[in-house]
C-alpha cells in the first residue's frame, strides 16, 4: 500500500509519494492520471512504478499540509485542463447509520407512511446487496455529482450556493477509477472525502436527493493505492471558531455496509457511457453518520474535517455560505 498526493506551486505540478514526515516527488510525471495512463499502456504496476519514480525533492509534508509552503495540495486526481473527463457520483444508503438518517428525514415530510422509500431501498440492499461471487445483486441507490470542476481540494472552501437551503458534511470514502483502451474500468485507489449536500432540500421530498447532490465536495488529501476496505474506522468532527461542537466515530468498509464493493463496482460500470477510454469516475460509497441527523446546522466558516485509520492525513474544508441576494432568477434566451 502507497499514499500519493498532487501538489502545485505558481508554476509546476508534481505527484508525490507520503513518506512521512517527507513528501517525494516523482521524476517524469505531473499528475496522477499521466502516470496511471503510462502504466495501463505499459503493463506495469502502479505502486511499484511511484516508488521508482519517486527520486525527486524531498518537501516537509508538515509545511505543504499547513499551508506554509510555496506548495499547496490539490485535489489527488484530476484531468487538468478538462474537467468533463471526470464524473463525479455516488451510491447511498450502503450504511446502516445513513439510512436511520434518511428515514428520520423523510418521515417527517410523511407522516403516514411508517416505512419510507428510503428504508425499502436500504433493506432491499440488505436482502440483495452481497451476492455470490459472480452474481449480480441488488441495485442501489445511485446520485450524480457532476464533472471534476466540482472537485475542491483540501483545505479550500465548499460552497453553499445562494440558491440551496443548507449544507452538510457527508464523511465518506470514495473509489478513484481510470478506464483503460478496452473499456476496462481500473480502480486505482481510495480517498478520504466529504461528499457535501442540501440535506434540508431533500428532507421536503425524497425526490430532491438528486438536486441536493450537485454541489462541490472534496477528497484526500490522499490517493490511497492498495487500501484494505474491509473494515475502516475513522472520525468525522466541526470545528466553530477553532471549537469542536460535533465530533463522531464513523465505520465504513464492506463489513459495516450493506452492499460489497464488487456490486457497488458492477452497478456503476454496468452503463456503456460510464465506460469511456480515458474518463476518470470518483464514487463515493455512503456515509455512516450525517452531523444534519443529530440537529447541526452549519454556519460560514466552520471547518469541517474527515479521517480515516489507513488513509493519511484528515481532510479538512471549511464552510462558505454564499450571500443569498446573489440567488437570481436565471432567464434562457432563445435563438431563433
Amino acid at each position: 500500500m502507497i499514499r500519493l498526493v498532487q501538489i502545485a506551486n505558481s508554476s509546476q505540478r508534481r505527484v508525490a509519494l507520503v513518506a512521512e514526515p517527507h513528501l517525494l516527488c516523482l521524476t517524469g510525471v505531473e499528475s496522477v492520471y499521466e502516470l496511471v495512463l503510462a502504466c495501463l499502456r505499459e503493463g506495469a504496476s502502479l505502486s511499484q512504478r511511484a516508488k521508482a519514480l519517486a527520486t525527486g525533492e524531498s518537501l516537509l509534508y508538515d509545511n505543504v499540509y499547513a499551508g506554509q509552503s510555496e506548495w499547496r495540495l490539490l485535489s489527488p486526481v484530476d484531468v487538468a485542463g478538462t474537467p468533463e473527463r471526470v464524473l463525479v457520483s455516488g451510491t447511498g444508503l450502503t450504511h446502516l447509520g445513513s439510512a436511520k438518517d434518511r428515514q428520520a428525514m423523510h418521515a417527517q415530510a410523511d407522516v403516514k407512511k411508517p416505512v419510507t422509500d428510503s428504508m425499502r431501498m436500504f433493506e432491499l440492499g440488505i436482502a440483495g446487496g452481497r451476492p455470490k461471487a459472480g452474481e449480480v445483486g441488488a441495485a442501489p441507490e445511485w446520485f450524480y455529482k457532476g464533472h471534476g470542476g466540482i472537485l475542491q481540494p483540501p483545505s479550500e472552501p465548499l460552497t453553499v450556493p445562494a440558491h440551496a437551503e443548507d449544507g452538510g458534511e457527508e464523511a465518506e470514502i470514495a473509489g478513484i477509477y481510470v478506464i483503460a483502451n478496452d473499456g476496462t474500468p481500473y480502480r486505482i485507489g481510495l480517498c478520504a472525502g466529504n461528499e457535501f449536500s442540501d440535506h434540508r432540500f431533500e428532507r421536503r421530498n425524497y425526490l430532491n436527493l438528486a438536486g441536493s447532490k450537485l454541489r462541490q465536495c472534496s477528497i484526500g488529501p490522499e490517493l490511497v493505492v492498495g487500501a484494505d476496505f474491509r473494515s475502516v474506522t475513522g472520525e468525522v468532527s466541526i470545528e466553530r471558531d477553532g471549537v469542536t461542537v460535533w465530533k463522531k466515530q464513523i465505520e465504513t468498509g464492506e463489513e459495516n455496509m450493506s452492499h460489497s464493493l464488487a456490486n457497488l463496482e458492477h452497478h456503476h460500470f454496468k452503463f456503456e457511457g460510464h465506460r469511456i477510454p480515458g474518463r476518470v469516475h470518483v464514487h463515493f460509497f455512503g456515509a455512516h453518520s450525517l452531523s444534519f441527523g443529530e440537529g447541526i446546522e452549519l454556519q460560514d466558516g466552520d471547518w469541517m474535517q474527515v479521517k480515516f485509520e489507513g488513509f493519511g492525513r484528515a481532510l479538512r474544508n471549511p464552510v462558505r455560505i454564499e450571500d443569498k441576494k446573489f440567488n437570481r432568477l436565471l432567464s434562457v434566451q432563445p435563438l431563433t
